[in-house]
């Protein structure tokens, strides 16, 4: 619950107790719940006006799964499109500075490192 240790809650709970009194927990506690409960009856709602509305406007839950198919299939064309076939683009770039440090090598003698 939220990274709260047992403990952790019993101190909180503690601390509560003793600022607000235990006349007054239970007070609170009914008017967070309260508050809850308003909160998810304002989320259904909510969520209920939005589908309504999308029916109404002709979209419903196949056709925006339609829509976003085709959507991902056009952006992963584009990428293919667009990137070509990179398979060989790492293999290609090692060779070439494999024959770079040979090419140094030849010039100046083998590079020694010093630890």
């Amino acid at each position: 619950m939220f990274g709260i240790g047992g403990g952790e809650l019993v101190f909180i709970l503690f601390i509560v107790l003793m600022l607000f009194g235990s006349d007054k927990v239970p007070e609170i506690a009914r008017t967070m719940g309260k508050a809850m409960a308003q909160l998810k009856n304002a989320t259904n709602d909510i969520k209920s006006e939005i589908q309504k509305g999308a029916e109404a406007n002709g979209l419903d839950a196949k056709s925006l799964t339609d829509i976003t198919g085709n959507i991902n299939a056009e952006i992963n064309n584009a990428k293919t499109n667009l990137l070509g076939d990179t398979t060989n683009l790492l293999g290609d770039t090692t060779n070439e500075i494999e024959k770079v440090k040979e090419d140094i090598d030849s010039i100046s003698g083998p590079v020694k490192r010093q630890r």
